[in-house]
């Protein structure tokens, strides 16, 4: 059935319905026992599923989000951040310069960053981003020229690519990316051409790498700050999109295609004041309209609940707040912006997989609270709530730049709690996904435990700040709780101890605390993983 603008009211209801059945946190305590043994299947993921995003901006050292200024990380404990050494190049077209810093290229040979991406292993890594719109690919070992070429923004070489391959590699993380769309890729008429994709994909080949999914390009809804030539439209995407289809076949005939890589048509963009009535912004309704008609192997969206505050002076209407962040309206956001685009999946072909290839706490690099405890509530909940929907993999923005990082890249990649959270997830969360059922007041998740087989995991999140929470267990459980001594620090507590790196960059021991079949307290603002191993889920069964 075809898209139109009519069909906006349509997938409004649709996102609407899927918020009303998230889970619901009344104030009243759970009475009902857990049998983890018991609980049916909803619901299957990829085992990739925990993914993360390297930008394009990182490698070849672009402009990216500039750190906030000491006094507002020192209004929440966190270390300040060192300042850039150069002035920002041009920052994207219709956004303020001041948002951004430039930032020498990561060091993908890191060694502690290596180990603990490697921890969050089997990923995907997609190192894509707006710079990855207007980047030139200099394919040759020769020194890249001083300036990009004419119709670019930024250069990409060998040496810089084949180090996100080895990277991939080393840690078990399958490569993801989108191309170049810039005026410097097309020819008299205005239409893209593939000529820089195909030296990449080429060179990628050569260096022993491969892609295992690519987007056409990043965001394609908001063209206007992604390098796209003026005037861009739907006709002219489907267009492109048609030539870099055919090409993509042709030369990678084993790379998966996803898209179309939109960006906050339900959430995020309206609050903004942007439809399909202004200028710039093109619907992915209109999208998938257009002739010819686009058509992907993976249906693919980037979800961000509002904008940071460093975007505020432009976007005041899509802000939040630090006491907005353990919100139930807040946290249904995720329901919300997967309910759209899970209907544009469902006009096209219901059997294709939706990844969610870019999300973290707010757009334009996070708020000052992103990088602490605060926003791992989030970051698990939105995790857990889109692998209750089977969305196949979701890509955390990013692993290590930027105030919503994982990792914090201004003091040495030293790990941030969220990323304790992510390691937690990766070992205790398997790729089937259980029904909990309803808990009043009480966030409560399950999954199969990877490697017993019949084991189950409950993801308990007790997002009240002043309330403990009863659970009643009806078998013995490996308690992991993680907790702060403020929401809005950056230590994170296991089970009452400080996780930290061990000498030479080792991971702790992540212990649990035994706990006996029957009630158990949950403390106000904690998140508790619980395994039962011995549940005997036949779900479960040979996991």
């Amino acid at each position: 059935m075809p898209f139109s603008s009519r069909h906006w009211s349509a997938l409004a209801l649709a996102f609407a319905a899927a918020s009303a059945a998230a889970p619901r946190t009344a104030q009243t305590p759970p009475s009902a026992v857990i049998a983890a043994g018991k609980l049916p299947q909803i619901a299957t993921v990829d085992e990739r599923f925990l993914s993360y995003n390297v930008e394009m901006a990182e490698v070849i050292g672009g402009n990216f989000w500039k750190p906030y200024t000491p006094q507002d990380r020192i209004a929440i404990g966190a270390k300040p951040p060192t300042e850039g050494a150069r002035p920002a190049p041009p920052a994207q077209p219709g956004l303020d310069p001041s948002m951004f810093q430039a930032r020498p290229p990561i060091d993908l040979g890191n060694r502690r960053l290596r180990t603990l991406a490697a921890a969050l292993g089997p990923a995907y890594m997609r190192t894509s981003g707006t710079w990855a719109n207007t980047v030139y690919f200099h394919d040759a070992d020769t020194p890249p020229p001083a300036e990009p070429p004419k119709g670019f923004r930024g250069v990409l070489t060998r040496q810089q690519w084949r180090g996100v391959i080895d990277f991939s590699r080393a840690v078990d993380a399958k490569l993801v990316t989108s191309f170049t769309i810039s005026d410097g890729v097309r020819d008299a008429a205005g239409a893209w051409t593939p000529a820089q994709a195909h030296r990449l994909l080429v060179f990628t080949t050569a260096a022993g790498g491969e892609i295992y999914a690519a987007e056409f390009f990043n965001e394609p809804d908001i063209p206007m700050f992604g390098g796209a030539p003026a005037g861009y439209n739907a006709e002219h995407f489907a267009r492109d999109f048609a030539t870099f289809r055919i090409f993509a076949k042709a030369a990678a005939p084993a790379m998966k295609i996803a898209g179309p890589g939109s960006v906050g048509e339900a959430v995020l963009l309206p609050a903004q004041g942007l439809d399909e009535t202004r200028t710039g912004f093109i619907s992915t309704p209109d999208m998938l309209m257009a002739a010819p008609r686009p058509s992907f192997d993976i249906l693919s969206y980037h979800f961000y609940g509002a904008v940071s505050r460093r975007c505020g002076g432009a976007s005041g209407a899509a802000q939040t707040s630090a006491d907005a962040a353990l919100s139930d309206d807040w946290l249904g956001q995720a329901d919300r912006e997967y309910a759209f685009y899970r209907a544009v999946r469902d006009r096209l072909n219901r059997s294709l997989p939706i990844w969610v290839t870019e999300t973290g706490e707010s757009a334009c690099g996070g708020n000052p609270w992103a990088s602490t405890f605060l926003d791992t509530f989030r970051y698990l909940d939105q995790m857990a709530r889109l692998a209750r929907r089977g969305v196949g993999a979701v890509f955390h923005n990013t692993l290590a730049a930027s105030d919503y990082a994982l990792l914090d890249d201004q003091r040495g990649f030293a790990p941030r709690p969220s990323y304790w959270a992510a390691l937690l997830w990766r070992r205790l969360m398997g790729p089937t996904v259980l029904d909990t059922g309803a808990h009043a007041g009480l966030h409560l998740y399950a999954q199969c435990q990877p490697g017993r087989s019949g084991g189950v995991t409950l993801l308990a999140i007790n997002t009240s700040r002043t309330e403990a929470l009863p659970l009643e267990l009806s078998s013995a459980a490996d308690r992991y709780t993680l907790s702060a001594a403020t929401l809005q620090s950056s230590a994170v507590q296991l089970n009452g101890h400080d996780l930290a790196l061990l000498a030479g960059d080792a991971l702790p021991e992540l212990s649990p605390v035994r706990v006996p079949a029957g009630r158990l307290t949950l403390a106000p603002a904690t998140i508790t993983f619980l395994a039962v191993p011995d549940a005997g889920n036949a779900a479960c069964a040979g996991r």
